[in-house]
């Protein structure tokens, strides 16, 4: 994956310059399914949704322990000793460059190009709907299979990654409040319960209800974010999140092109920033389908908003405010780098509640969320997952409902993959998940670029139309 970098890197900070380009151009003004289509979902929903999608667990596990590996041991090119205040601010500003923007530009990327094609252009809902403006015939019979086959490949890895990280951090959150040991049998059994979970509920119909789902998700995510503010240190966590908002905002175009120009630090590089934006990349095609899918009423500009803007926003908000009391616990003591040392990353987050008043509440409140946020992302998902395992290529239409037996083969393939993954190789494993997931991605992202640039350029009004 070392190799596929700075190919990642061109594919990232390409769909910034993507999305940014299609924001300003006419195509932005361009109201997807036509000028006459409603919306399926108030903008309120349409957030929750999208953001409880897209994040799954991964802000959860990462957010409190990525910022304590890079303030201990931060690369050459920061410039910065460990545990310094450069440390600190090199810490936060990695967070925003992993979690914000250009994680979101890659997944608005395929989605927007997946609307409009399916939406305004009528084509198939499948993913060999925006590439066949790309790739022509290549993109249609044994091609789309071939298309949908490497999504799916991609989906499972990235899933899974997703999955093992949040088995991770829901063992961790048992291990420190009751007398078990973490272990390959108490992993399966978190396992096993969120795939059970998922299984049932989308066979139950239980995805139905997804805005309730996420309407929940994401107040326990205000509600989290806000306490962490208010009971931590507040002051420090302000000036380090405006101080490190100002370091990305420099260094985003030198660190991006860093990744695509390679240097120094390549381990690095390939364990943090590349991992991540395949983890994205893995995600991203799948997920494109249904995020398309409910957008239908909205303009490119207002997608391009709340699918990509508004996300981001957050992110770098949970990011400034949990890692930035992250870092700020540890320097008071190094008892975060202590418990991540002695119990691996999933112990960071329970090591800073710990630090804070009516901590057994709020662990409670975060084992609950990290458990509904994977269950929310994947019922999300099933109807995509559907959409490309059952035998249809009607143009316009929509797949049928996926059967039993589906989900329960996608719930237990990619719970197998993921607790084999993380039983024999913890963090290492769901760094692994990603870059195979990622590498199917990059390919389709691109395609998918190619096919929005070729969108920006045709005639409006044949968009335009009912």
């Amino acid at each position: 994956m070392l190799r596929l970098g700075p190919l990642i890197g061109v594919a990232a900070f390409g769909a910034v310059l993507l999305i940014a380009g299609v924001f300003f151009s006419p195509l932005g003004r361009v109201r997807i399914g036509g000028g006459g289509a409603k919306p399926v979902l108030g903008r309120w929903h349409w957030f929750a949704i999208t953001l409880c999608t897209t994040i799954a667990t991964g802000i959860l596990f990462w957010g409190t322990a990525e910022p304590i590996y890079h303030l201990n041991a931060p690369p050459d090119f920061a410039g910065a000793a460990p545990r310094s205040e450069a440390a600190a601010e090199f810490a936060l500003s990695t967070l925003y460059m992993h979690w914000a923007i250009t994680p979101y530009c890659l997944y608005a990327v395929p989605a927007l190009a997946f609307a409009l094609s399916y939406h305004n252009l009528k084509s198939a809902y499948s993913l060999s709907g925006p590439l066949g403006l790309s790739m022509g015939p290549f993109a249609r019979g044994a091609g789309a299979a071939i298309i949908d086959a490497a999504a799916l490949f991609a989906l499972v890895a990235g899933v899974a990654a997703s999955l093992g990280a949040g088995v991770m951090t829901l063992v961790g959150g048992v291990v420190e409040r009751t007398p078990l040991h973490d272990g390959p049998l108490i992993r399966l059994g978190v396992t096993s319960i969120i795939v059970a979970t998922y299984v049932a509920s989308s066979v139950s119909g239980l995805q139905r209800g997804i805005k309730f789902l996420s309407d929940i998700n994401i107040r326990i995510f205000f509600v989290l974010v806000a306490f962490v503010f208010i009971a931590g240190p507040t002051l420090q966590i302000i000036r380090l999140g405006v101080t490190s908002a100002a370091e990305y905002g420099v260094e985003f175009a030198p660190r991006s092109l860093g990744l695509i120009v390679g240097g120094g630090d390549g381990e690095w590089k390939r364990d943090w920033t590349t991992f991540y934006f395949a983890n994205w990349l893995a995600w991203a095609p799948i997920t494109a389908l249904f995020l398309g899918r409910i957008a239908i009423g909205y303009t490119v500009r207002e997608f391009i908003i709340f699918t990509m803007a508004l996300p981001a926003l957050f992110g770098m908000v949970w990011m400034a405010i949990f890692g930035g009391a992250a870092i700020e616990t540890d320097l008071g003591g190094g008892v975060i780098t202590a418990a991540v040392r002695g119990e691996g990353p999933e112990a960071a987050a329970y090591a800073l509640f710990n630090a804070l008043p009516l901590s057994g509440v709020i662990i409670a409140a975060f084992l609950f969320t990290t458990f509904i946020s994977f269950v929310t992302a994947m019922d999300s998902n099933t109807h995509s997952i559907a959409s490309v395992c059952l035998d249809w290529r009607t143009q316009g239409d929509e797949p049928k409902q996926a059967g039993l037996g589906i989900k329960i083969f996608w719930g237990v393939l990619i719970g197998a993959v993921a607790f084999v993954m993380t039983a024999t190789n913890g963090v290492d494993g769901v760094r692994m998940l990603s870059n195979l997931g990622g590498a199917p991605g990059l390919i389709i992202i691109a395609g998918c670029a190619a096919s929005l640039v070729r969108l920006t350029m045709m005639d409006k009004s044949q968009l335009d139309r009912d």
